[in-house]
C-alpha cells in the first residue's frame, strides 16, 4: 500500500447499448444496486442516490468478507455524454479521503456505447480500485445488453 499519488485508473468499454441507456443507469438507484459490485465476492449493493448536480449518493457493497460503504457528491451531469462525482470509501486505509470519478459516453456506432471511466487522486489499493472499476463495467455491460457482449 503506497501513500504515493499514482497515474489515474482508466477503464474503457464499448457497450452494445444507447449512449442515453447507459448514462440512465448511471443515475438509477434500482440499476445500479444490480452492478455496481465489483469483483466475484460482492453480490449487490443498497444504493440511495439524489442525482443531480450537489446531489449525494451513498452505495453499500455487499460482499462475502463484509459490507463497503461509498458516498459521494455529483459535481456535473451533462446528459447523456458525461458525469463526474466524488468518491468516498469509508473503508479504506486512509480514512475517508475524497477522489474524483469521472464517466463519459461517446455513440461508437449504431446503438453502441464507448464508456470511460477516469478515478483519479488514489493513493490506495490502487490495483483493487482499478480491478474493480473492471468488473463493475463488465457488469454494467452485461446489465444493459443481457450478457450477450464480452
Amino acid at each position: 500500500m503506497s501513500s504515493e499519488r499514482r497515474d489515474p485508473i482508466v477503464v474503457e468499454r464499448l457497450i452494445a447499448a444507447s449512449v442515453e441507456d447507459v448514462f440512465a443507469a448511471w443515475g438509477d438507484a434500482d440499476s445500479l444496486s444490480q452492478w455496481m459490485c465489483p469483483g466475484e465476492t460482492i453480490s449487490h449493493a443498497s444504493v440511495e442516490t439524489d442525482f443531480r448536480v450537489g446531489g449525494s449518493y451513498r452505495i453499500v457493497m455487499h460482499g462475502e468478507e463484509g459490507d463497503y460503504a461509498h458516498t459521494g457528491e455529483y459535481l456535473e451531469i451533462d446528459a447523456p455524454k458525461r458525469l463526474a462525482f466524488t468518491w468516498v470509501s469509508s473503508w479504506a486505509p486512509e480514512g475517508e479521503r475524497e477522489t474524483r470519478v469521472t464517466v463519459s459516453l461517446d455513440p461508437a456506432g449504431e446503438g453502441k456505447t464507448r464508456l470511460r471511466l477516469v478515478h483519479e487522486d488514489i493513493t490506495t489499493w490502487y490495483d483493487n480500485h482499478e480491478q474493480g472499476w473492471s468488473t463493475i463495467a463488465a457488469k454494467l455491460d452485461d446489465q444493459l445488453t443481457g450478457g450477450t457482449t464480452q
